[in-house]
């Protein structure tokens, strides 16, 4: 089920990269197209793009530490001590 979760987040932040930056770069051609624009709205999503791709990666990551931390603290501790069968 590990291998299965990872994976998950693994394809979350193939997307939460991909797109961002492929949406905004998108948006900027038809704003091009459509209002007859010059070059510098494309490189403005461009930029744009990239700058929400990095937030979104930096998200992620962080995400996915604090997940494996939990993992890994959750094993080390041992279970508490319990005098009856309904906690």
């Amino acid at each position: 089920m590990k291998e299965l979760n990872m994976l998950v987040w693994l394809t979350q932040l193939g997307l939460s990269i991909a797109m961002p930056l492929g949406g905004f770069v998108m948006l900027g051609l038809w704003l091009r197209n459509r209002f007859e624009l010059g070059v510098w709205v494309v490189l403005a999503g461009c930029l744009i793009g990239f700058a929400s791709a990095f937030q979104s990666l930096r998200y992620t990551l962080k995400a996915m530490t604090l997940m494996e931390d939990n993992m890994t603290r959750k094993k080390a501790d041992p279970p508490g001590v319990s005098f009856n069968d309904h906690e």
